[in-house]
Order: C-alpha cells, then sequence, then structure tokens
C-alpha cells in the first residue's frame, strides 16, 4: 500500500502528494512545529554546482551550501563515482569487531598527511558534527584519566560559542537557546567572554585589546575554577551560528598560550571551518595554532554522505598507547567509519585540495567582503562582517545604540521571503543574516547574491 496518497507502488509520490505531506511527519530541526505547518518547508528536489530547484522548477543561488557544508557544490561527479564504485564493493559493515574497510583506512592516512602542521595522530570517525564534538569531551575527560589526573573533568567556552546538539554540546554551547529545552545540562561547563568586537561587556572596540582581555577572562576562570580540574577549551575559529564573529589574530595565540600555562587541552571546532572556508585547511591553521584535538564534519565530504571525524595530536595519542595502561575507548558509533562515506570523503578532499578550495575560498570572501561593505549604507545594518567564504550581516534598530532587531520580526521573515522570490536561498540566525556559500562560489555569484540581497531589503521594507 503506497505511503502518499496519489502515490503507486514502487513510483515517486507526485508533487501534490509531497505538498499535502510536508511537515505533517516530520519534524524539522530548530523550528517549532507549528510554524512549520503554518510555513511549509521548501521542498529542494535536486541541485548542482552552486544552485537548488525545488518541486515547481524554480532555481535558486544557494548562498548557504545547505548548512555550511556542501563546500564543493552540488552534484560533483566524482564524488558521486566514488559512491557508485563504492556501494558495488561494500557499502556498509560494523568497525566494532576490530574490523576495518578500504576507505576508512585510506582517509585515516589522508587527514594525517593534510594535518601533519598540526601533529595530528589519529581519528575517530562518526557520523556528523555533534558526534564529533561529544567525541572530543569524551576522549579529553579519558585522557587526563590515562595521565593519572582524573580530576580534570571541566570544560570551558566561550559565549556565543555553538558545538552541536548532543548533551555535552549542547552544556559547552555559549547560547543558551539552544539547551534551556533540555537543561539541566553537563555540569561543569563555564562559557567566558568571546572576542566580539561589536558587542562585548567591556565596549572595547579594538579588536586586538579586546582580544588580550579575553584571554585574561579564560586565564582567570582557568585560576579560579582549579587548573588540576579543567579539561579542556573548545572553541570555534571563528564563531559560526552566533553570528559569524572573527577574533583577531593575536587571538588564538594567547588562547593557546594559556592553555599551554595551565596544561589545559585545546579543543578546535573545526565543523565550520575545516577544510577550507576561511582560506586555510583548518581554522586553527589560519591563526597559526595547532590544537590538541580537532572536531570535523561538514566540509570532509561536503555533506554527500553523513561522516564526522574527531582528530587527536601526538600528546593526547600518546597516552592511549601506554603499554602499561589499558585504554580501550569504549565510545563509538554504529556508522563509525562508514565506507560510502569514507569514499565520498576521500574523492571530495582530492578536489579540495586540487582546486585550492582554501585559496579560492580567500580570493573569492574578499570580493564577497568588499561588496558587503554596501550594506552599511542602510540604517538598520550594525555591522558587516566575515573571513574566507564565511560573513555576516547584522541588523539592529538603532545603529548608536547598537540595539539587535528584536526577534521575531516581521523584516526577517520578509527578507527572507524576498530573497527567495528572487531567487536565493538566505539564512538568518537571530538578527544577523549569515553567508556561507560553496567554496566554488565565483564573482559572478558573489555579485548576484548582492543584487538580490539588495532586492530583498528594499522589498522587506525596513531601510
Amino acid at each position: 500500500m503506497p505511503y502518499l496518497q496519489g502515490m503507486e507502488a514502487r513510483t515517486s509520490p507526485t508533487v501534490e502528494a509531497l505538498r499535502e505531506a510536508n511537515a505533517r511527519h516530520k519534524l524539522h530541526p530548530m523550528i517549532d512545529p507549528k510554524a512549520a505547518l503554518a510555513n511549509p518547508p521548501l521542498i529542494v528536489e535536486r541541485a548542482d554546482g552552486v544552485h537548488v530547484w525545488d518541486i515547481d522548477g524554480k532555481r535558486y543561488l544557494d548562498t548557504v551550501a545547505s548548512l555550511w557544508n556542501v563546500n564543493v557544490g552540488h552534484n560533483r561527479p566524482e564524488i558521486k563515482k566514488a559512491i557508485v564504485e563504492q556501494l558495488d564493493r561494500l557499502a556498509y559493515y560494523s568497525t566494532f569487531q576490530n574490523t576495518s574497510n578500504p576507505p576508512a583506512i585510506e582517509l585515516s592516512a589522508r587527514l594525517m598527511k593534510i594535518f601533519a602542521p598540526e601533529k595530528m595522530k589519529q581519528v575517530f570517525f562518526s557520523s556528523g558534527g555533534s558526534d564529533a564534538v561529544e567525541s572530543a569531551l569524551k576522549i579529553s575527560r579519558q585522557y587526563w584519566k590515562l595521565e593519572g589526573q582524573a580530576g580534570r573533568t571541566k570544560f570551558i567556552s566561550l559565549q556565543l560559542g555553538y558545538h552541536g546538539v548532543h548533551i555535552g554540546g549542547a552544556s559547552v554551547n555559549g547560547n543558551p537557546a539552544f539547551r534551556a529545552a533540555y537543561e539541566p545540562a553537563l555540569p561543569g561547563c563555564f562559557q567566558v567572554n568571546c572576542p566580539y568586537p561589536y558587542r562585548n561587556p567591556w565596549n572595547e572596540t579594538d579588536p586586538a585589546r579586546l582580544a588580550r582581555l579575553c584571554a585574561d577572562d579564560l586565564e582567570r576562570t582557568i585560576v579560579y575554577q582549579g587548573p588540576d580540574t579543567v579539561a579542556a577549551f573548545i572553541a570555534e575559529p571563528v564563531l559560526g551560528a552566533g553570528g559569524v564573529i572573527v577574533p583577531h589574530e593575536s587571538f588564538w595565540p594567547l588562547v593557546r598560550a594559556v592553555c599551554d600555562k595551565y596544561g589545559v587541552l585545546l579543543i578546535s571546532d573545526e565543523i565550520v571551518t575545516g577544510f577550507g572556508r576561511i582560506g586555510a585547511m583548518c581554522g586553527a591553521r589560519a591563526w597559526g595554532v595547532a590544537p590538541d584535538i580537532m572536531a570535523m564534519a561538514k566540509g570532509i565530504n561536503s555533506g554527500y554522505v553523513p561522516l564526522g571525524a574527531t582528530l587527536i595530536n601526538e600528546r593526547v595519542a600518546s597516552a592511549f598507547h601506554k603499554p602499561e595502561a589499558p585504554a580501550a575507548l569504549m565510545h563509538g558509533y554504529t556508522y563509525s567509519g562508514h565506507a560510502l562515506a569514507c569514499a565520498a570523503a576521500n574523492a571530495n578532499l582530492a578536489i579540495v585540495e586540487a582546486e585550492d578550495l582554501p585559496g579560492r575560498a580567500l580570493e573569492v570572501g574578499g570580493y564577497l567582503g568588499e561588496r558587503l561593505q554596501e550594506f552599511m549604507r542602510y540604517p538598520n545594518v550594525g555591522d558587516v562582517r566575515g573571513k574566507g567564504l564565511m560573513a555576516a550581516i547584522e541588523f539592529v534598530v538603532d545603529r548608536e545604540t547598537k540595539t539587535p532587531l528584536a526577534v521575531p520580526d516581521p523584516f526577517i521573515q520578509k527578507l527572507v521571503a524576498a530573497a527567495r522570490q528572487e531567487g536565493a536561498i538566505v539564512r538568518v540566525q537571530g538578527n544577523r543574516l549569515i553567508l556561507s556559500p560553496p567554496l566554488v562560489f565565483s564573482r559572478a555569484d558573489v555579485d548576484e547574491t548582492v543584487r538580490i540581497l539588495h532586492a530583498a531589503i528594499d522589498a522587506a521594507g525596513r531601510t
């Protein structure tokens, strides 16, 4: 019996059947289900390059790479070929029973070569970014137990930071909105001020001085909590969901120095910034810093098959290889090292390197940054910022007071709708419009994005 009315057995559902069932049975992330029913989700039917099409055949410029992640663009034949070839050999087999598969082995070696400058030694595969962060947190706690310092269990993170949706990641998230519905959170998690030049408690507009103030805040928190109780500090090299907050170039070196002073592990959440988005193969490298642990996903295979990865450096790996101490990693996912996901990642990373997508993100991202300055002519635009192909426009009620545009505000919904009408999918997080296009974006694509945004702001009626 067909599941959807108007759908014959073993055939695709009709457009009418899809519309009828849209949002009725499927819960969508980060939205009230009542809102999804009242405003049915856009049904994306196909994609190619930097564009997607809905079920009515309307084309949209994908200015957000789906969710920061389709870095090499949609419908790449190289990745599809790798998936099909692997599917013909082995779709899946567990890696729990001391077994592995060729694509996972190849990918692990490839990642160690790519991140040799950071002295990464081993990788644990999972199913996505939230998994990768959760794995990083658990591995850091186990590391300290193996090192004979079991009291090091606390985590410090940045206010406005985002680290996924699992209970550990939500607990170190610096935005209460992502954890309020699920509290109480994991104990022993603390947030410090983030290097947000546009908004910070000191009203400090000099990014370098702000970086020092935030690093001092981190050090005070470590000292107050007791260095022998702190396992790790976790942060994004550029804060993504928090509003594309770009720190001063001195911030990450200062953080590395503070962590080294007190022996605290440094976890770099590279879910968004990994594999080229801000102009370097990893975000920490863009700031000249080598972390102890890196959580990666999204750009690792551009979303073609779900995959996450947690990389550990020589320091962390060495604790698991002491001959005198049992160190079983009592952690894992059914799909750790999934053959199809790893095959897709190998093909994806070959494209990233061959086409120098980090370099392209730096070049085209610089042009995007220049064009976005045009939006400062609107009185309700308070700030424009970004690094590489990662940018944000922040909307305010009043530029002088920096009062954020209230959420929800009709202007936001009108802006998103107007952009879609003009032919682009854009993302708004709070009072900030975020751009994170595929890394294969061209200058012409930037020009089209800017044209659409001007038209959308004008149509939304708040200028």
